[in-house]
């Protein structure tokens, strides 16, 4: 019995342990490899970012994603985390109202309603997207900022809006730091 349990052990060990990862890896390289190696983006042959987690960005000249909740600093992937805070927690309140002042305060003359991903953190506190009215919100101020024809910088927005995914799951969304290489680019 002692001899059955232990070839069961390291039967499934085997299967579990080395067999199926190894398959799976090998798979996932050979079929998606951007997206298996963590869709890193390049840049001048470097990597500054991936694709599927945010970054900071407060210069008024670059879009602005949402909120990171994750701590000891935002977007840490390593503490994936929403903040957990209710709708009527003074604290949620207190920090959607001070990312509104500051949206305000990049741009005084946009009175308009500012989207609420702007001022609200996603459930993992990572996530790279924003709406394209988020996106349209600040199409202004860095258009203002950089000294380009606003004209330019909403069609810009709309060559970045990812579709649903396969039309149906989702909403529309700008990946941010996509849309900020691509606005570096622009002469």
């Amino acid at each position: 019995m002692i001899r059955n349990a232990f070839m069961s052990l390291l039967l499934f060990t085997l299967l579990t342990g080395i067999i199926y990862p190894l398959a799976v890896t090998g798979i996932a390289q050979a079929i998606f490899p951007h997206q298996a190696n963590g869709s890193i983006i390049m840049k001048d042959g470097k990597p500054i970012g991936s694709a599927l987690i945010g970054q900071q960005f407060d210069d008024p000249k670059y879009f602005w994603g949402r909120p990171s909740a994750t701590g000891p600093y935002p977007y840490n992937g390593g503490a994936s985390s929403g903040s957990n805070r209710g709708t009527n927690h003074p604290d949620l309140v207190k920090s959607a109202q001070g990312r509104i002042d500051a949206l305000r305060a990049s741009d005084p003359s946009d009175t308009g309603p500012v989207p609420v991903d702007l001022v609200t953190a996603s459930g993992s506190g990572l996530d790279p997207h924003i709406s394209p009215a988020a996106a349209e919100y600040q199409a202004k101020r860095v258009a203002r900022v950089r000294g380009l024809d606003e004209a330019k910088v909403h069609a810009l927005v709309a060559a970045y809006i990812e579709p649903r995914q396969f039309g149906i799951f989702g909403e529309p969304v700008v990946n941010v730091l996509e849309l900020n290489l691509a606005l570096d680019e622009l002469k």
